[in-house]
């Protein structure tokens, strides 16, 4: 059954109908995708965005502190990518939280967990991905983006590099943070639809304009263009794909449609999570940000154990796919 029927119908009437465009021609094939994508994932985006909002009410930030600063090892790890997932931070505003833990005491292969879980996997980018591409591509993208930020963790912390981190970071007091009173239910919806408001208000934009730009592709960009270049038998276009995203900042909300007209003219799946896993999780505005508090050498290993990561995902998915 097709949940977007409806949707579908919309979508026709109004760019056959009321603007009378002629069917076949480029320019109907993208204003249809535009306008059908854009109204699809901002229905998922509100809906999936309230549910998990619920969800995140019982989980207030100080909570995630002080279950981190009790966990250690697998448990700790696990966790810590599970909260990134429910956590609504890009790369950049990760790594406010990212110092809290640190301050904490919290074991640095654990804050790193959710430094890379945050930014790469969240409601957003499930949303987008469900909607786009189906479950089975939404779960695959979760389980390897996990794994990703869970062994890049347990990677970080065995090569011992608190020595890395600048001794500012270590001297501040961590101040303890009051607990809040319980909500009730009342309180809980009332932050939900605020919280899926505030959202919807950050995001709707890059969802907009990132529909817009795979919309063009999909009406104007001839088909075999990218399968000739970036196709699965191509085994330079992951790593390339993913050097090219590094430079770039955007939110999942803006790179996931682009990715969707992109893999729709033939490039490979993986190539295509590779170039959104790199512009979500390893930005350059991030690497700005946490030069203030970690060495040069430690963002190098940072940023080069997540981008081989990223590149096994991307061939992994290249190849069940």
């Amino acid at each position: 059954m097709n949940l977007f029927y409806p949707v579908e119908l919309f979508a026709d009437w109004l760019i056959f109908r009321f603007f009378h465009l002629e069917k076949g021609t480029l320019f109907a094939e993208a204003a249809q995708f535009f306008i059908l994508d854009v109204i699809k994932i901002l229905i998922l985006l509100v809906l999936i965005t309230f549910f998990i909002s619920l969800v995140r009410s019982f989980l207030p930030s100080h909570k995630i502190h002080q279950i981190l600063e009790k966990r250690k090892g697998w448990v700790g790890r696990i966790l810590a990518a599970l909260f990134g997932i429910v956590t609504p931070f890009c790369s950049c505003s990760a790594v406010p939280l990212f110092l809290g833990l640190v301050e904490a005491g919290v074991p640095l292969g654990i804050t790193f967990t959710f430094l890379i879980s945050s930014p790469m996997i969240n409601e957003v980018a499930l949303v987008l991905l469900f909607g786009l591409f189906g479950m089975k591509v939404a779960l695959i993208y979760v389980i390897s983006g996990l794994l990703i930020a869970i062994f890049s963790g347990f990677l970080i912390e065995k090569i011992k590099v608190e020595n890395l981190i600048e001794s500012y970071v270590y001297d501040k007091k961590h101040e303890k943070i009051r607990h809040g009173l319980s909500m009730c239910w009342k309180e809980r919806i009332a932050y939900a639809r605020q919280y899926t408001r505030m959202i919807l208000q950050k995001v709707w934009l890059f969802v907009v304009i990132g529909i817009g730009i795979g919309a063009w592709i999909h009406g104007y960009v001839p088909i075999d263009f990218l399968a000739r270049y970036a196709g699965a038998d191509k085994w330079y276009a992951i790593p390339l794909a993913t050097l090219v995203g590094i430079p770039l900042y955007s939110n999942a909300a803006g790179v996931i449609p682009l990715v969707s007209a992109l893999t729709e003219k033939g490039m490979a799946m993986g190539t295509a999570l590779a170039f959104m896993m790199a512009v979500t999780a390893l930005s350059f505005p991030e690497f700005v940000i946490l030069k203030k508090v970690m060495k040069t050498k430690l963002i190098a290993i940072f940023a080069g154990i997540v981008g081989v990561g990223i590149m096994f995902v991307g061939y992994l998915f290249n190849w069940i796919l």
